[in-house]
């Protein structure tokens, strides 16, 4: 990781959760650390999420949609992380337009600024697991058909094949990680449209009923901020990684009843119910997912080292001690 001091490297999204932490990190291990975030209301942009490097980094007020500004950014960057994008599911199928904006033409956007004016650059995409949708079984490699329940798994598909394509024609160096159920501080807690962990997590604090959609036995995988952060930078410095699509993932899936019954006994208590699916969450559900991550582990050696547990209670310290920055009724 000390291949990063003095490296000039620009986050987009970087406001948000897991740029933020990763923003925190390369700041932390010598980096100099540029952050484009549009602080569009309700997309999970903080600035109180860089707090403790707030006087380390360069934070940039910027839509990566805006070409022109895109083109100055990229310039002189040896790294760009690429976590920019609209994450809500629902909100893609209430409005799909905006997230084919953000989603794709976004993408072709920082692209096409980097592939002008920076094409020595290295690109770490934020891929997602959405894209493969409903599967028959898991683990599930990176060969596994795909096929999106939502329009937000479509562009996000698109967006990803983008990356490789622009690696593949013009010789930019971009990798896609696909990232799985992804938990820990700084994440978004408002509001219902980022994913049940978040949402979970937050009905738990505040002593409210955790509400389980089905039956909560659907199977996911958890990964702890850290581990993904620390994956992306492993991707980032191993050159054999460009130009290809790795699954992250957990070697101990847990069904929702499991992860609920572990958040209520970390948090000291709590309750839950099984509740039936709403109509328009039931039609995009995925079902059972779990990433097989062999591929990367193999070529870099990353392995998960937070249990579900142990990043449970790191992510409710963190809350219960910053609460009003995250949440106010």
């Amino acid at each position: 990781m000390s291949n990063f001091r003095g490296k000039q490297v620009l986050i987009t999204g970087g406001l948000g959760f897991i740029g933020s932490n990763l923003s925190i990190k390369l700041a932390e291990l010598g980096a100099s650390v540029t952050i484009v975030d549009s602080l569009i209301p309700d997309y999970g942009g903080n600035i109180f999420n860089i707090e403790p490097v707030k006087d380390k980094v360069t934070i940039n007020i910027a839509d990566v949609r805006d070409q022109h500004g895109m083109n100055v950014l990229v310039r002189g960057m040896d790294y760009l992380f690429n976590l920019a994008g609209q994450v809500s599911h629902i909100d893609s199928m209430l409005d799909p337009f905006t997230d084919l904006d953000i989603n794709c033409r976004s993408q072709l956007s920082i692209l096409e600024a980097c592939r002008y004016n920076n094409p020595g650059i290295k690109i770490i995409y934020s891929g997602t697991r959405q894209v493969y949708g409903k599967i028959s079984s898991i683990p599930v490699n990176e060969d596994t058909l795909l096929q999106p329940t939502d329009v937000n798994g479509i562009n996000s598909m698109a967006g990803e094949w983008y990356h490789i394509l622009y690696n593949n024609v013009y010789g930019l160096k971009a990798v896609s990680l696909r990232l799985t159920n992804t938990y820990g501080p700084r994440q978004l807690l408002k509001h219902n449209k980022q994913g049940f962990v978040a949402i979970f997590i937050r009905q738990a604090i505040l002593g409210e009923t955790i509400k389980i959609f089905g039956d909560g036995k659907q199977k996911r995988d958890f990964n702890y901020v850290d581990d993904v952060v620390d994956a992306m930078l492993l991707a980032a410095q191993n050159d054999e990684c460009y130009g290809k699509i790795y699954n992250l993932g957990h070697p101990n899936p847990a069904d929702l009843n499991t992860f609920v019954q572990t958040l209520l006994r970390v948090n000291g208590g709590g309750r839950s119910e099984i509740v039936p699916f709403p109509p328009e969450k039931k039609v995009i559900d995925i079902g059972d997912y779990a990433g097989d991550y062999s591929r990367f582990k193999a070529l870099t050696g990353w392995e998960p080292k937070v249990d579900l547990a142990e990043g449970l209670s790191k992510t409710l310290s963190f809350y219960k001690n910053n609460l009003d920055k995250y949440y106010t009724k």
